[in-house]
This record gives C-alpha cells, structure tokens and sequence, in this order.
C-alpha cells in the first residue's frame, strides 16, 4: 500500500484577486439574480441566456470555462457559498439546478437537469425536453468527468467518484462511484 501524506489545504489562499477578477464580480453583481462577496470569477466563465435566473453565494470560486446556463425563462441555478467549481464544468438547467454551501466540483463536470424523449415516429429533435430538478447538498464532493442527470438527489456529505454518471439519489454521506454510479460505502466519523 502507498503511504498517503496529509498536507494543508490552500486553494483559496492561491487566488490571485487581480483587477480583471473584480471587474468581473462588478459585472456579475449587476448582471445575475444575485451575486455575493469575494467571488472568484476566473477568465472565460460564461453565464449564459437567463443571467438574472442565477444566484451566486459568497466566496465561491468559478475556475476557467465554467459554463452556466438557465435555457428557458423559467429555469434557475443557486449556487451556496464557499463553493468551488472547476475547470470546464458545465451547469445547464431546464426547471431548477441547487448546489449547496462548502461543495468542491472537480474539473470536467457536466449537471444537467434534462434529456430528450426518444419515442419511435418522432425525429428525435422535435420530441419535448424530460425534465426534473437536481439538488446537491452542502460539503458534497463530486470528482471530475462526473455526469449528474435529471431528478438527482445527492444529500449532504456526500461523495462522487471520478468518471461517474449519476442517475439515482444519493443519501447523506454516502460514496458512490462508477457507470452507473453505485453505493460504494459510507462516510463514518
């Protein structure tokens, strides 16, 4: 066994407030629903169609080629505060995408809250968005490349493995990981 060594967290600490970052946050205060303090906002994240259906909590920390997007009037995104969200994430809701205080989202991850209905007769582009909420929990962990579909559930402290696609809730603490992602085990104290 590989012996692990436990070394002090310092991504926030690593930010690099620049006058571009606050210029951002200045424009994201007057462009979104609602915009805290101290959030990061590194170049190229992109908040697309419905800017006023997004709210965004303080001291979160949106890393490069964020993509969020609310696609219909309708649709909302909240984001918790002391969230971080990573490279290249895309966040795209059709009814209402909910993430959490304290979550970490790893690079590459794809939320979306909807799929196309796939009923023989009917090319495929003419068939209605399904579409169902998703609520991710506070301190929730979701390892990069993850998927998270339509009417998924992950509760509080909960763990995502890299690469997985989540289709099923996922309870409070619980780890899941794999195609399609399954109960691992528990967090225990």
């Amino acid at each position: 066994m590989i012996e692990s060594e436990s070394i002090k967290n310092s991504f926030r600490e690593s930010l690099n407030y620049t006058i571009p970052v606050y210029f951002r946050l200045f424009i994201n205060k007057i462009r979104l629903k609602s915009c805290g303090s101290k959030v990061f906002f590194d170049k190229n994240v992109t908040i697309m169609r419905y800017k006023k259906n997004v709210s965004i909590g303080s001291n979160c920390v949106l890393k490069e080629g964020v993509k969020i997007c609310p696609c219909n009037a309708n649709a909302k995104i909240s984001i918790g505060k002391n969230t971080s969200i990573g490279y290249n994430t895309y966040i795209f809701a059709s009814k209402n995408i909910e993430i959490g205080n304290d979550c970490m989202i790893a690079p590459f991850v794809y939320i979306v809250d909807s799929d196309h209905s796939i009923k023989k007769g009917i090319k495929m582009n003419q068939q209605p968005n399904l579409v169902s909420p998703i609520k991710i929990g506070d301190d929730v962990w979701i390892g990069s490349h993850v998927t998270v579909l339509r009417g998924v559930t992950i509760e509080n402290g909960a763990v995502i493995g890299t690469k997985s696609v989540v289709n099923k809730n996922v309870g409070k603490n619980e780890v899941f990981a794999g195609i399609p992602a399954k109960k691992i085990y528990s967090r225990s104290d």
